[in-house]
């Protein structure tokens, strides 16, 4: 796929803060009838998730979906206690388990390490218990046709993946062909001298993409210059997924939330949040095609949304 043919998603923390079958349905439902092609599922707790109640919701709704999460201190795979790695290996292999039966096509989030901020860098011992972790990941993902993306996030969420070029590192060092870097321009902003930059320099090893406000709420409404960040895009012709991420106290979910620190009431209506970053995101997806030259008669944004 090429640029300007992307599936597009939605964060499902951007209409509600758990996954009951009420819950999962206005997520789903809003997802679809406003456009988006998948919508990204949490799965911080797997054993929240009904996968029956979820895959029939996606069926009905001819929606997509990927999942994502953060480990825990817990389960963290870095851990230089072969005991608290195995038990973050146990839960990916778990939600890999439920990707494979929802039809997920993307595995996403700082998996590699707790997310949380570490008070020293990360060593060698727990470095090779993460990425062997991962190797084996991997091989189950990849029998359920899952990509793997190992999210590049701040310093105060990891010690291992802070930008870019540590995130293709990673990923040559997993060496798994199904592992790709997941990049987030809230995370760019604060770790990337240059953003566009680093998505070039990332090149093929790119494989899913969030879009975040430097403030979480509504694109364009912070200080990141995104015209940049989606030349960059169809630079190196990226046709995976874009990704809108936002949060605000309206929503809860009592993991996440608490964990990313989010106190602030951004935004109150899920729906006009969603709604705007459809057509922020396809508004910029035309600019940078036709700043690049770049001729898409199936550019999705011509047509999908009217």
């Amino acid at each position: 796929m090429a640029f300007g043919q992307n599936p597009l998603g939605i964060h499902a923390l951007c209409s509600v803060g758990s996954w009951s079958e009420a819950d999962a349905r206005r997520a789903i439902s809003s997802a679809a009838q406003i456009g988006y092609d998948l919508i990204e599922i949490p799965m911080l707790d797997p054993d929240r998730i009904d996968v029956a109640m979820t895959a029939r919701l996606l069926e009905e709704f001819g929606i997509g979906a990927t999942i994502s999460l953060g480990l825990e201190p817990a389960t963290d795979l870095s851990s230089e206690d072969p005991e608290v790695s195995a038990r973050g290996e146990a839960l990916l292999s778990k939600v890999v388990s439920i990707g494979r039966d929802i039809g997920a096509t993307h595995l996403c989030g700082v998996i590699y390490s707790a997310m949380t901020k570490y008070s020293r860098p990360a060593t060698r011992k727990g470095l090779d218990h993460s990425v062997a972790a991962l190797r084996r990941i991997c091989d189950q993902a990849a029998a359920s046709d899952l990509t793997v993306g190992v999210e590049v996030v701040n310093r105060y969420e990891t010690n291992i993946a802070n930008t870019a070029a540590e995130g293709v590192a990673l990923c040559k060092m997993i060496g798994a062909p199904n592992t790709r870097v997941h990049l987030d321009s809230y995370h760019m902003n604060i770790e990337e001298a240059d953003m566009a930059r680093a998505i070039v320099e990332t090149g093929d090893y790119l494989g899913y993409f969030h879009f975040g406000e430097c403030h979480r709420g509504y694109l364009g409404t912070g200080s990141i210059e995104f015209e940049p960040v989606f030349k960059a895009l169809a630079q190196i012709d990226y046709g995976g997924p874009l990704v809108f991420e936002s949060f605000s106290s309206e929503v809860v979910d009592p993991q996440l939330s608490n964990i990313l620190g989010i106190w602030r009431n951004l935004w109150t209506n899920g729906d006009d949040l969603i709604a705007h970053a459809r057509d922020f995101m396809n508004a910029q997806i035309k600019a940078a095609l036709q700043a690049e030259g770049l001729a898409r008669p199936n550019f999705k944004g011509d047509t999908r949304y009217g």
